[in-house]
């Protein structure tokens, strides 16, 4: 599953809830990261010891969380382990099917979350350096004339 950097955010969904959020915005991104950290660590550790039960729970976290900020691709992605995950349920069989969407998950929730944080956190245009006095210093440092 590859994704372009323009495809992995639904843009006009990250500034809607950027701006309902207003100054927690970056707090709720920070339980984005941390969550969606624990949610694929979760899920790779479910898959390991085969447990298909255990995939569920964090891949339904992620998928909600992840479209609440329009990453969609990867929203889509825990959607579809969660769901395979509850066919492997009912069936009671072990996980291996979802190997391929699950090695594919950490990757793509890195590239994404790296660009939710870029946009959240845009750079700030330099001011120039003031002196003593708040006017700008010709050279723009200390002590220079």
């Amino acid at each position: 599953m590859s994704f372009e950097g323009s495809t992995l955010v639904d843009w006009s969904t990250f500034a809607k809830i950027k701006a309902e959020l207003g100054a927690d915005f970056l707090r709720i991104l920070g339980y984005f990261r941390d969550d969606g950290v624990m949610s694929v660590t979760a899920i790779e550790d479910a898959l390991r010891r085969g447990n298909a039960a255990g995939l569920v729970i964090p891949a339904h976290t992620l998928k909600g969380e992840a479209r609440q900020f329009g990453a969609i691709p990867l929203a889509d992605l825990a959607e579809k382990i969660e769901f395979m995950a509850r066919d492997l349920v009912e069936s009671r069989d072990t996980p291996e099917t979802v190997l391929e969407d699950v090695v594919a998950l950490r990757p793509l929730f890195m590239r994404t979350l790296a660009l939710l944080e870029r946009e959240a956190n845009p750079p700030r245009e330099r001011r120039p350096v003031l002196g003593f006095g708040r006017r700008p210093v010709a050279g723009g440092g200390f002590g220079r004339a």
